[in-house]
């Protein structure tokens, strides 16, 4: 299997989730279960159904992070410079529109486009890796052809 990137804050965040869904919701949903089948006939039980229903989400969600923990890799950018790579926080101007925008490229598990967190696999993180200030970049999206130029590569 192949590692999986991440940063320190990344693993953090999903182990906190990890933490959060077996000491707080397992036991929650647990109790639930418990409770709506005192109520008789489960079979036309709305309670119990949907209790079970998210017992299985929490189940699956516990299981593919534990699987993402298990294969990460953490990678400090700080510890990191030169070109852009993982980790590197890049601003770019859109050369079209002169807008500015920054992203951190982190991978896929972290991503979170809102809040300026860049999937490595995503088209732009793609086009942009490799590349140094001042150069420009070509970026096939979904949206259409853009073109951006790198302002700024931090390693933070």
């Amino acid at each position: 299997m192949d590692k999986i990137p991440m940063t320190r804050a990344g693993h953090t965040a999903l182990d906190t989730e990890l933490k959060q869904l077996k000491s707080v919701e397992r036991p929650a949903i647990i109790k639930a279960i418990a409770e709506a089948r005192e109520h008789g006939d489960l079979s036309e039980n709305a309670e119990y159904h949907s209790a079970k229903e998210k017992q299985s989400f929490i189940e699956g969600r516990i299981k593919e992070i534990e699987g993402v923990l298990s294969l990460s890799d953490v990678i400090d950018p700080a510890r990191l410079s030169g070109s852009i790579k993982f980790g590197a926080t890049v601003t770019v101007a859109d050369e079209d529109t002169d807008e500015e925008k920054t992203w951190q490229i982190v991978g896929e598990h972290e991503a979170d486009i809102e809040r300026g967190l860049l999937n490595i696999k995503s088209p732009i993180a793609r086009a942009l890796i490799g590349k140094d200030e001042g150069d420009s970049v070509e970026v096939r999206t979904p949206g259409g052809d853009k073109s951006y130029e790198v302002l700024s590569i931090k390693y933070i």
